[in-house]
């Protein structure tokens, strides 16, 4: 009898997903869907379960609210960017990942693990992020308490925990959800963090719904255009009908409102950033066309 459920793993070919009922199956996909759509964590999904030992079938993807192909998962509402002072903040990551995310339709929410060992850098983001229309919250996953605000943040919305390696992302799930995911740390010698979770992942405990996805320190803007890079920046909207070019990419230019406004602001780190994605998707764009 046909069913249906939501994707929680894939492993080698194999498939588990949590019928509506709560009931989870071990699936394997038709070859048609393993052609034209790849299965990922977060998808709504109609099944056939198998029966005894027996592993049933994965027959259909419903529509998806939001795709992200880095991490590799579906239906997101919210996506959790984590950073901490150890290792070193990538903040360019993060800001990657938001673009992609508004892209996507995403909402994001920064989080400042680790917040202990330099309470000054939470302070340091949220003024950062202040104008950005991303909540920044510093939090120490260890002490269940003060992952409060983040619990409520996240409680009904399906949500994604993204992030350099070792800052802290399993501990927090722990935390938050009383699993026992590996954790591994930071490397003393080198100060990254060490890949702990292998395959995108989907948890549950109540209200709280989270994809737990591998670590990773490489992402690139390629195939997003450059304006779009532009318009992942809200701060940038309430000053860019004075710039004096229109439009105006905000890199510089004079005249240039938004410069002008930000200049000399907590804000202003984050518009030196975009202003290096904005280089890395020009030239992206560049070289596809060569």
């Amino acid at each position: 009898m046909m069913t249906q459920g939501t994707l929680l793993r894939g492993i080698g070919g194999f498939y588990t997903a949590l019928a509506d009922d709560g009931a989870a199956y071990t699936l394997r996909a038709r070859g048609k869907l393993r052609r034209d759509t790849a299965p990922l964590a977060g998808d709504r999904v109609e099944m056939t379960p198998g029966e005894g030992e027996r592993h049933g079938w994965l027959e259909r993807i419903l529509p998806r609210r939001s795709v992200l192909t880095r991490p590799p998962v579906a239906n997101l509402e919210l996506l959790i960017l984590v950073i901490a002072p150890i290792p070193d903040p990538d903040m360019l990551l993060i800001d990657r990942l938001a673009v992609i995310a508004r892209r996507a339709d995403v909402d994001c929410l920064v989080c400042v693990n680790k917040s202990d060992i330099d309470p000054a850098l939470g302070r340091r983001v949220a003024a950062e992020y202040a104008l950005s229309g991303m909540d920044a919250m510093s939090v120490c996953a260890l002490d269940a308490a003060a992952l409060d605000g983040l619990r409520r943040a996240m409680s009904g919305k399906l949500c994604c925990v993204a992030g350099q390696s070792g800052v802290g992302k399993s501990t927090i799930l722990n935390t938050l959800m009383g699993k026992n995911l590996k954790t591994g740390g930071v490397s003393v010698r080198t100060e990254r963090g060490r890949h702990t979770t292998r395959q995108a992942e989907l948890l549950i405990d109540g209200e709280l719904r989270i994809l737990d996805t591998p670590g990773f320190s490489l992402l690139t803007l390629d195939g997003v255009p450059s304006a779009e890079v532009r318009d992942a920046y809200p701060e940038f909207a309430e000053h860019s009908g004075g710039c004096r070019f229109q439009p105006c990419m905000h890199d510089r230019e004079p005249g240039c409102a938004v410069t002008a406004a930000l200049s000399g602001t907590a804000p202003q780190a984050r518009v030196e950033r975009y202003r290096l994605l904005l280089a890395e998707a020009r030239d992206a764009e560049r070289n596809r066309y060569r």
